[in-house]
């Protein structure tokens, strides 16, 4: 009688939930940023995670809870196409001395810091691009899967791939290529297949590569050796390039997208156009570089927005991200993150486009546009909400006050 009793609590305790807890909101605008439209008085049902159902007339179940947004304007969670949510100095010039203060575990911590202040906001999906140590972001990645903490969805690059050297310049011998810390040197067409092979193997979602860091850079058939063996496996490829024959070569080769792209010219964006390339342009504001004490600021903040009213002009195909790295003073992950929309406005982009950038665009370049970045029936539930619209005024992101990831309500409105 004990072992049957036994029996019968161990599959009460350990039983799936035949029954989870709906919840309806009311939505008094829904946009659709692949449009720009606005459905008025929208009920949207969600269970399981995911979106059940959208309409104006949907029934909602009894014992449903019920989120009341009639006064807000409702989206999906923003996306950032460039982000290192492991890491974060000060000043630019620190990021090689972080690599001797910082080990693998501290980095992840500071990852799940960054990513729920990220979400808290309203940003529910990150692409972090490398840079995070020995695959932390992989760690924090399958920690927030397994439930364990609450967090953005995050797509995670590993190690980046570049010719001998990573992002480091200058480094004397005796000290060793300590920035392997971080890099795969790599460079010929075998080294690169190797390396995107090591990075899929480590559990990587995508493959970045650093064509123009130094004076020499990758060429078309090196690039495009990590272009087949990344597409094979189903991956896409980002590659940081500024411009001029680089930039050209990495376009030759067909990467998914260009990350920064600060000097490429106009031919190079319609080249783009006519492949399909993102431009995942990282606008930084210029106060970013100020804080970080770059001399020539200004001049690079008035050719990123030149860059960026040229492209969207061009009709590139462009993504959202920011390349955070440094700390503000009195400013939070976040809020750096708004920051970035002074910039696209600086270059006459309009609010309608920016909303698309942020979650059409940047859930096609992840490859999970079936999963997530719309309000739609069958995708994951990433819904946010403000009290202002941000079509009218894109800095209402800045008011976020309601977040729900993965169906769970993780900032409520009062």
């Amino acid at each position: 009688m004990l072992k049957v009793f036994i029996r019968i609590l161990l599959g009460v305790l350990f039983a799936s939930p035949v029954w989870a807890q709906t919840v309806a909101i009311r939505a008094g605008n829904l946009i659709d940023p692949a449009t720009g439209a606005v459905a008025k008085n929208q009920i949207i049902l969600v269970k399981d995670k995911k979106i059940v159902d959208v309409g104006p007339s949907v029934a909602i179940p009894n014992g449903a809870e019920i989120v009341d947004l009639s006064n807000e304007w409702v989206m999906p969670g923003v996306m950032d196409a460039h982000t290192h949510i492991t890491q974060s100095v000060q000043y630019f010039r620190e990021l090689d001395a972080n690599y001797l203060r910082e080990d693998t575990a501290l980095r992840a911590l500071r990852g799940l810091w960054t990513g729920q202040t990220l979400l808290n906001a309203g940003v529910t999906t990150v692409r972090d691009v490398g840079n995070d140590a020995n695959f932390a972001a992989v760690a924090l990645r399958k920690a927030i899967d397994r439930g364990w903490f609450v967090g953005p969805t995050v797509l995670t690059a590993g190690k980046i791939i570049a010719p001998f050297g990573g992002q480091s310049s200058g480094i004397p011998q005796e000290i060793g290529p300590f920035w392997q810390f971080e890099y795969y040197d790599a460079d010929n067409v075998n080294e690169i297949r190797k390396a995107v092979r090591e990075n899929i193997y480590y559990g990587a979602d995508l493959i970045k590569l650093v064509a123009d860091n130094s004076v020499y850079h990758y060429s078309v058939d090196e690039v495009r050796a990590a272009v087949d063996e990344a597409h094979h496996a189903g991956l896409a490829v980002a590659v940081h390039v500024l411009g001029r024959e680089a930039a050209s070569n990495v376009i030759e080769a067909g990467v998914d997208s260009i990350e920064h792209g600060f000097f490429l010219t106009d031919d190079q964006l319609r080249r783009m156009k006519e492949k399909g390339m993102f431009l995942s342009g990282t606008d930084f504001p210029t106060a970013h570089f100020e804080a970080g004490e770059f001399s020539n600021a200004k001049l690079i903040g008035a050719t990123i927005i030149d860059r960026l009213s040229r492209a969207y002009k061009i009709g590139v195909k462009m993504a959202f991200g920011t390349d955070i790295v440094t700390d503000a003073p009195n400013e939070t992950r976040a809020d750096m993150t708004w920051d970035y929309l002074a910039v696209w406005r600086a270059a006459g982009v309009p609010p309608a486009e920016i909303l698309k950038c942020m979650t059409t665009n940047d859930a096609e370049l992840f490859r999970i546009s079936k999963e997530r970045g719309a309000i739609t029936k069958g995708l994951f539930a990433d819904i946010i909400a403000m009290p202002d619209s941000p079509l009218d005024n894109i800095e209402s992101l800045r008011k976020v006050n309601f977040v729900m990831k993965n169906g769970a309500i993780v900032r409520k409105a009062k």
